[in-house]
């Protein structure tokens, strides 16, 4: 299935209009085998919203993105103006920083897309969304296991590269902690081949080679 022109549009006119680099979660590279690295992550926050209204992902990606880009463009309210006690319509908003990647993740009502909120905010500072769908959520220090691919956005690539991630972790006795998260770093108009995607799952262990 091809990526809704609606989320292309706006990642395009995103991206082409900030020159900055863009920000990504702080991480260690442990180790690395057969293509998989091993990460430790520190904790960060998510601007997080579950689609429910499909089951295919790139709907879902779609309805995600759009919602997660109002929030960040402007759609919240800023925690000096919610401490004054102002009324809604009188309160603060605040443009976020785009950052990378956008992260997917199966639920089992519908897909969860999340961004990750730049590290400048805590939980006490970060705006809050005003669209209720959205919610701030907080990701604790963790080790992920994780398979970079380039290529085109569609279900046969990820699930070619989910199944090379899982087929790793079986073949060294790791049990994924969780579902594996899908994670997009560039632009539409960023050529496949030099496009920079990933497959990544929590794990408690490294392997011992």
């Amino acid at each position: 299935m091809k990526t809704s022109a609606t989320i292309l549009m706006l990642l395009a006119v995103f991206f082409t209009a900030r020159t900055m680099a863009i920000e990504e979660p702080t991480y260690t590279v442990m180790a690395e085998f057969d293509e998989v690295e091993y990460r430790q992550y520190a904790a960060y926050l998510v601007a997080e919203t579950l689609v429910t209204e499909t089951s295919d992902r790139n709907e879902a990606a779609s309805i995600g993105f759009r919602r997660l880009f109002k929030y960040i463009s402007g759609e919240n309210v800023t925690a000096t103006s919610m401490a004054a006690g102002t009324q809604m319509q009188g309160r603060a908003s605040e443009s976020i920083a785009m950052t990378a990647p956008v992260r997917q993740r199966s639920d089992a009502t519908g897909w969860s897309i999340a961004f990750i909120v730049p590290a400048e905010y805590t939980r006490q500072s970060v705006p809050q969304p005003t669209n209720p769908l959205i919610t701030i959520q907080a990701i604790p220090p963790q080790l992920m296991a994780v398979h970079r691919y380039s290529g085109r956005w569609t279900d046969e690539n990820f699930a070619e590269h989910q199944a090379i991630l899982l087929e790793h972790l079986e073949q060294n006795g790791i049990q994924p902690q969780g579902k594996v998260v899908g994670a997009s770093y560039n632009p539409p108009f960023m050529p496949p081949f030099l496009r920079r995607n990933e497959v990544m799952v929590r794990v408690d262990k490294i392997p011992q080679y």
